[in-house]
């Protein structure tokens, strides 16, 4: 059963445009690390590629952006941004926390009018 006091996350990484595939997974590797050492667990990985940055960021134009969803408890949250801040092949990072909505359920009046009109 998982940790009730676990969340769900989302991190973008922006990584330097001249780093290559191995730099890019080692760093994701790295940073999977950070997540499950802190009784974290990593879902899956988006590889955004190479996109244009809206404005310079340590005289680079481009990035290599990485979207990483994960769940982990609240408090570990400090000390991975703490982690990242910290690492030199990641040039910028957001930490998102995913909000969980209840499905709606339609009651079958609302049902029945939806699916007539």
């Amino acid at each position: 059963m998982a940790d009730p006091q676990s969340r769900e996350y989302e991190l973008v990484m922006v990584l330097s445009a001249e780093a290559t595939e191995d730099e890019i997974s080692a760093t994701v590797e790295r940073v999977d690390g950070l997540i499950a050492s802190g009784d974290g667990s990593v879902g899956d990985h988006e590889m955004w590629g190479l996109r244009r940055l809206a404005f310079p960021v340590q005289k680079q134009r481009e990035g290599n952006y990485v979207l990483t969803r994960f769940g982990s408890d609240p408090s570990t949250i400090a000390e991975l941004n703490r982690s990242l801040k910290a690492a030199d092949d990641i040039l910028r990072f957001l930490v998102t926390k995913v909000e969980l909505r209840p499905a709606v359920r339609m009651s079958s009046k609302e049902a029945k009018a939806k699916g007539a009109g």
